[in-house]
């Protein structure tokens, strides 16, 4: 298991800063606080550029099913729990996590607390009346915050020329950290081929977090977020785009996660039997 001391936490956020397996891939037991924190650091660093995959149980079962997704994910610099089953589970696995890392919560809160530090915003997704309004109400709720720039891609597949335009965009703008909201597998296999091309220090897949904050798409009530349930609302919002996803996914979901769990437990009985092995 893979550690990293300089994120411990000096508040109640987390007791550890080490990483879990689940389903293949590797999920650090971190909270909003440490992962702002590590952000920051590599941001001071000006070293390569980072990306962070935020993970629920659709992008594990996306990795579970194409074994170059997965490999795409534990190349993250930082792959953190978003989705509650994740964190139950972590907490199953004997880690202090309170809360999830959700991917418009991580974003807001980021975006707010380095307004004094004058960090640099890039947000590349969604649609392009989606990105002029959520620029408007990220200045409205963070006053002085500094953006970069914005990028919406066509929702095809964009040709070399236009990614490279892209890029330089981005580059040009110089931005500290990159917001990519392009969806699962999409945004993950992005910043992942585009590390070497980007000289911004940081990248952030936030999923709907653009359409979410930029009030397009409702939130579900935090009762229902901290509990599991966001799943119902989205679910009911748009019952012919995610039916598949809920049903199918979180179905294959709980199946694998039930064997892990099995063989877990098999593996640490049998241990506890043949102690000399």
């Amino acid at each position: 298991m893979r550690t990293h001391p300089e994120n411990r936490s000096a508040g109640p956020a987390t007791s550890t800063a080490e990483s879990f397996d689940l389903l293949g891939v590797r999920v650090e037991a971190v909270q909003i606080a440490d992962v702002i924190r590590r952000m920051e650091k590599w941001i001071d660093e000006r070293a390569s550029p980072r990306f962070i995959a935020v993970a629920n149980t659709h992008v594990l079962v996306e990795a579970r099913q194409n074994a170059s997704f997965k490999e795409v994910l534990n190349s993250a610099d930082l792959c953190v729990p978003d989705g509650m089953p994740l964190i139950w589970y972590g907490r199953f696995r004997g880690y202090s996590l309170a809360r999830r890392v959700y991917g418009p919560e991580l974003m807001m809160a980021f975006c707010r607390d380095t307004v004094p530090k004058s960090v640099r915003h890039y947000f590349y997704g969604g649609a392009p009346e989606g990105s002029e309004e959520l620029v408007r109400r990220l200045k409205e709720s963070c006053p002085g915050i500094q953006i970069a720039g914005c990028d919406a891609p066509p929702f095809r597949d964009v040709t070399p020329e236009e990614d490279d335009q892209a890029i330089e965009r981005i580059n040009s703008a110089g931005p500290d950290v990159v917001w990519v909201g392009l969806g699962c597998p999409k945004q993950e296999r992005w910043m992942w081929s585009h590390r070497g091309r980007l000289s911004a220090p940081v990248m952030v897949g936030v999923g709907q977090a653009f359409d979410l904050l930029a009030g397009r798409k409702k939130s579900a009530p935090r009762w229902m977020r901290e509990h599991g349930l966001e799943w119902i609302f989205r679910f009911l919002q748009e019952p012919r785009r995610l039916w598949r996803r809920y049903l199918v996914y979180n179905t294959k979901f709980m199946g694998a996660l039930f064997l892990e769990i099995l063989q877990r437990s098999f593996t640490r009985e049998k241990a506890r039997a043949n102690p000399q092995d």
